[in-house]
């Protein structure tokens, strides 16, 4: 099939309309990850370009595909010809290198599986040369990123006061500043109030506790009218050592929901000016959507999303307002959350590479960084990454702290000046004897009021439950990227180890007395935190999982918004998905519709000033539904890197309705479940060029199943293997 240029794309599905005929193209295109690489600059003279495969039928799949690229005067400068493949992504540029400055185009078309071609995609604009748009940092980073955009945002609605001020509502806070027009009948100075929060209606909260934001900024009129934009006044802690600054050319920024403008006499505001200058990286607002029968459950999405968005104003995943600083373990929370709400893989990497060579100080916060190696590439498909740091990513397994049994502590005198060297914990932000330090949970008792802390009581002990349970995860993850990677050796020692770990932890730490296991080797004390994280992280055998689900349950929230992520993980593997939706869905002061009710618009550092008391209100390690509703209640992980293979297995528990799309790198999946008292309706649409293994939830066994109008087998379990790509109707 062959069309015009000038058609209108049908977003989704790569359709489009020319005259009376219906063509298609790709569509989505990605070079180096980038969806809009027009507005950056990429480094690579030898990029990576990814399209998103036009479906055209049941089970579509792409047989050939053909790129070409042109300079800057659109004279051709390399074509690859037709390739036979169904590849669709990272397809490396294959002519002579780009060079830079340059400006260069590339489009494609591809082959489907009846041997049809595609009309070609739109251009896609690629500038190659040096990135200066962000701050860059010593070290060897791989990732092209975008500029950081600023959004004006109106006033949702505001206030005449009686003392000749303005109080306005933005509806949400922001990372940002205000600009107004103003006319003076002098030069006067004014204030501006900004604030997260509100103490009653219509006044910020000028006191408004832990390090929630409050700024009063002074703003120099001049006689006349003209447009100001209020300087927000620099902050020591989120500027210090260790902190990503706000790029130079872009101004600085304040979290704000409110502001309160005061005018004197002789001063007058076109409020139609007002804006807030909202400063974010890239997103896609309709990316990602849910919808359930759970008014709450659909408030907390709401929320957990705007936050990936929000938070992403340093162009880094940072740990919020106080200290700006990137941390591992918020930022595999904010990775899997920035998956789950955009199609944007850019933040996510950058943030890990970073964090890979300028790591903190928590013992499994290094391990994280092996998870989000891995999931970086399962959702992505690319390998680069892995293979750029696979050296470092052994050294972070923290392999070298093991005793002969296979467990690791940081106490044991295995610490060494190369090691630290090696986990490249050897800049200024470390103090001789600080690094490697277990973390469990944060904050302990000593940053709460009444010493509550979040760790429920758990005991440090030199041998600890959870720094192994995540040693043991990072050691079956390394095993699979030394697989990918080509380092078969270590694939085996990997194996070899979790192995040996596995075994090693649950003979020690695992109490056959009580079914659950204890928090470490020399004490009897079993925490929340003892038992969540082997269960999210697969250390529990089939046999013990019932008592380990018993005791959690009757622990409660007895964990941090950073804990949630795996308490809620364990509930959701272990197939407790009533207790988990209530836990999501909970309106006591451990859940997100407390924090809804406090007034925030973004997810808190922990649940309530009363757990942390210099807690913030912009905190994204606190979003995890964010990533959880779409990886379990609407069911939707990738199975093979890159979404070539998808998992849909919905987990709705008491829910009757669900509806969602979730975007991934080969296109939109969407997906609605809608459950009578006779029968369950599932609808899904799997993007070309992908499968999909379907797991019917609720299902039984005595239920005939229909798929598209025909009545097919299904296992046992529920189990549809293979489904191919289009829209399908699943009724049971």
């Amino acid at each position: 099939m062959t069309g015009q240029q000038n058609s209108t794309v049908v977003h989704g599905d790569g359709w489009i309309k020319s005259g009376d005929r219906m063509l298609y193209k790709p569509y989505g295109l990605l070079c180096d990850l980038l969806a809009m690489p027009e507005i950056t600059i990429i480094e690579n003279t030898f990029p990576q370009f990814g399209w998103i495969v036009p479906f055209t039928c049941d089970g579509d799949f792409q047989t050939a595909y053909q790129i070409q690229v042109t300079d800057d005067s659109n004279e051709l400068f390399w074509d690859s010809g037709r390739i036979a493949s169904d590849a669709s992504l990272h397809i490396k540029y294959n002519g002579i290198a780009l060079t830079y400055p340059g400006c260069y185009k590339w489009r494609v078309r591809t082959w489907n599986k009846n041997a049809d071609i595609s009309d070609w995609s739109d251009k896609q604009i690629i500038h190659i040369g040096n990135n200066d748009t962000m701050p860059t940092y010593p070290g060897r980073f791989t990732t092209s990123r975008y500029p950081l955009q600023i959004t004006e945002v109106s006033p949702l609605n505001f206030t005449n006061r009686d003392d000749r001020s303005i109080f306005l509502d933005f509806g949400r806070a922001a990372f940002g500043t205000i600009q107004f027009t103003a006319n003076a009948s002098e030069n006067i100075t004014i204030e501006v109030h900004l604030g997260e929060k509100t103490s009653s209606s219509n006044v910020i909260d000028r006191l408004p506790g832990g390090t929630i934001r409050y700024r009063c900024e002074k703003v120099n009129l001049i006689a006349g009218y003209h447009t100001y934009q209020v300087k927000i006044s620099q902050d020591t802690r989120n500027t210090g050592t260790g902190a990503i600054l706000m790029p130079d050319g872009l101004f600085e920024v304040l979290p704000f929901r409110y502001a309160e403008i005061y005018l004197p006499s002789g001063v007058t505001i076109d409020i139609n000016s007002v804006r807030q200058l909202a400063v974010h990286y890239p997103f896609n607002e309709n990316a990602a959507d849910f919808k359930s029968d759970n008014d709450n459950l659909n408030k907390v999405w709401e929320l957990c999303k705007y936050t990936i968005k929000a938070t992403s104003f340093c162009g880094v995943y940072v740990d919020g307002d106080r200290e700006r600083i990137p941390y591992e373990a918020d930022a595999y929370i904010n990775q899997l959350c920035h998956y789950a709400t955009d199609r944007e893989f850019t933040m996510a990497r950058y943030s890990h590479e970073y964090l890979i060579q300028y790591p903190t100080w928590p013992t499994e916060w290094l391990l994280h960084s092996v998870l989000m190696a891995w999931d970086d590439y399962m959702y992505t498909g690319d390998a680069k990454s892995l293979i750029e740091f696979y050296d470092d990513l052994k050294v972070k397994s923290l392999i070298a702290l093991a005793r002969e049994d296979g467990l690791i502590s940081t106490e044991t005198g295995l610490i060494t000046d190369e090691l630290t060297t090696n986990l490249h914990m050897n800049g200024p932000r470390y103090i001789h004897g600080y690094y490697l330090k277990d973390i469990v949970d944060w904050p302990p008792g000593s940053f709460t009021n009444g010493g509550i802390g979040e760790r429920d009581d758990f005991e440090m002990t030199a041998i600890n439950n959870v720094v192994n349970a995540f040693h043991y995860r990072a050691l079956l993850l390394m095993s699979k990227i030394a697989e990918v990677t080509g380092h078969l050796n270590d694939k085996l020692d990997f194996e070899k180890q979790a192995k040996k770990v596995y075994t090693a932890f649950n003979e020690i730490f695992f109490d056959k007395t009580t079914g659950i296991y204890r928090d470490g080797e020399d004490t009897k004390h079993s925490s929340l935190h003892a038992n969540i994280f082997p269960l999210a992280l697969g250390l529990v055998p089939q046999k013990h999982i019932k008592s380990v689900v018993d005791f959690i349950i009757s622990s409660g929230m007895a964990c941090s918004v950073y804990g949630a992520q795996y308490l809620l993980e364990s509930l959701y593997n272990s197939d407790a998905t009533d207790y988990a939706l209530s836990l999501m869905t909970a309106e006591h002061d451990r859940g997100w519709i407390d924090m809804i009710n406090a007034g925030s618009t973004m997810t808190l550092e922990a649940w309530n000033i009363r757990y942390k008391n210099n807690l913030d209100w912009n905190h994204a390690w606190g979003a995890a539904p964010a990533n959880i509703i779409p990886r379990f209640i609407l069911g939707i992980r990738p199975l093979e890197p890159g979404f070539k293979h998808i998992l849909i297995a919905p987990q709705p528990g008491s829910l009757q309705q669900i509806s969602g799309k979730v975007p991934t790198i080969r296109g939109t999946i969407t997906l609605l479940l809608n459950t009578t008292t006779e029968t369950q309706t599932l609808n899904i649409d799997i993007p070309a060029n992908t499968t999909a293994k379907v797991i019917l939830p609720r299902f039984s066994p005595d239920n005939p199943v229909m798929l598209n109008g025909k009545a097919i087998k299904v296992s046992l379990e529920g189990v549809i293997e293979d489904v191919g790509s289009g829209q399908h109707l699943i009724v049971y």
